[in-house]
């Protein structure tokens, strides 16, 4: 019997967002603080039944609403562009980014696409730290990197960006993305 073997397609575009527990965790601590006053003032009847469900629902609306816009930020990763979802979109050419690295913001770590303008763009997911946590954050990063390195193009070279050297030692190559050592 002959077995058919498919050959590996890679795909034609990637999408990062949030995951549902990044969504979520943010905003639990609140929810906990809230449910449990909630909860007491209805034990020591200092609020009716409605104003407690009205409450409630407040959150949990709020919550649903996180949950749906988490969805929504992240990054597109097709063949010619890196497209970012946030509050506007950004369109990002690959043969535009000189180097894509993992940052430390606000406690978290976060992928940065940086352009040969000088223009840093930090992505909103994948993004890793406490209470957004996200296990496949290395995977990812390294995913975004390597289809960049793919899909540059066989023309890319590395742009030297006016006053990126300030008070740093000489850059290898002219690239000043490059890590010094």
């Amino acid at each position: 019997m002959e077995h058919a073997q498919v050959e590996a397609v890679p795909p034609e575009r990637i999408r990062y967002r949030y995951t549902r527990l990044q969504g979520v965790l943010p905003v639990l601590p609140l929810l906990v603080v809230v449910g449990g006053t909630t909860v007491i003032d209805w034990m020591t009847l200092k609020r009716a039944g409605s104003e407690i469900a009205e409450s409630l629902g407040t959150w949990a609306a709020l919550l649903i609403v996180l949950l749906i816009l988490g969805q929504y930020f992240g990054v597109t990763l097709t063949e010619s562009t890196a497209i970012v979802h946030s509050l506007r979109h950004r369109t990002i050419q690959w043969s535009n980014v000189q180097a894509i690295r993992v940052e430390n913001f606000q406690g978290a770590r976060i992928v940065v696409i940086y352009e040969a303008g000088g223009r840093r763009t930090r992505l909103r997911a994948p993004i890793t730290g406490f209470l957004c946590w996200d296990r496949g954050f290395e995977e990812k990063f390294h995913t975004i990197d390597r289809w960049w390195l793919d899909h540059r193009g066989p023309d890319w070279a590395p742009v030297l960006v006016p006053g990126a050297q300030l008070n740093s030692p000489p850059v290898p190559d002219g690239n000043s993305f490059a890590s010094p050592t």
